[in-house]
């Protein structure tokens, strides 16, 4: 595994998270990041939007160097974590007007969602030397669990729920911090074929 990979994997969670906790920071008193989205910190008319629209870009450009690096993964999911990657810089690109009603960021925001969601279960693999996180149950879980969140977000979404903020919160968490634990399974995993040499009591 790559450094740069383990490196850019490990920041998009945290540069996420508290991303949009400073952002939020800035806003008015009257912000509720339990309704609000995350993307009305970046759009027009926001206070300092500027950080959650450079928050976004960073975040999916991370994604993007992530799968470039994963090579222990299929290659399917390689491609749809950088396409997920790429799809949240298009989303910063394309920021909300004031109220919102955006097509281009909606577009682009639910492919996101979606291809976020899909790359564990298209990266599995099978055999007994593949790191945990990338066998069969395990990326089926990841996928299923997010599948779960992104329903709720949608719910939420849909009948104007009072959650609104905190389930599209949980669901980028979790999609940000997915290509962390399998990058640490992937550095921790031994290399194929390589013995363990013990040594012998002299």
């Amino acid at each position: 595994m790559a450094w740069w990979g383990v490196l850019s994997a490990a920041i998009a969670p945290a540069l996420l998270i508290g991303g949009w906790t400073v952002a939020a920071a800035l806003q008015p008193s009257s912000f509720d990041a339990m309704t609000r989205t995350v993307s009305s910190l970046a759009a027009l008319g926001a206070t300092d939007r500027w950080v959650m629209t450079a928050v976004l870009a960073a975040v999916g450009g991370c994604d993007v160097i992530t799968g470039l690096a994963l090579r222990s993964a299929a290659t399917a999911g390689r491609l749809i974590l950088v396409a997920g990657g790429a799809a949240g810089i298009l989303v910063a690109a394309s920021p909300e007007p004031e109220g919102g009603g955006s097509l281009a960021h909606a577009f682009w925001a639910t492919f996101g969602l979606l291809a976020m969601t899909a790359w564990p279960l298209a990266a599995r693999r099978r055999g007994d030397d593949v790191p945990l996180a990338l066998r069969p149950a395990v990326s089926a879980w990841a996928s299923g669990v997010q599948l779960a969140l992104l329903l709720w977000f949608a719910a939420e979404l849909v009948a104007g729920g009072g959650q609104l903020g905190l389930a599209e919160r949980v669901l980028g968490a979790v999609q940000a911090s997915w290509p962390l634990a399998v990058v640490v399974t992937v550095a921790l995993a031994p290399v194929p074929g390589q013995q363990v040499k013990v040594p012998l009591d002299r």
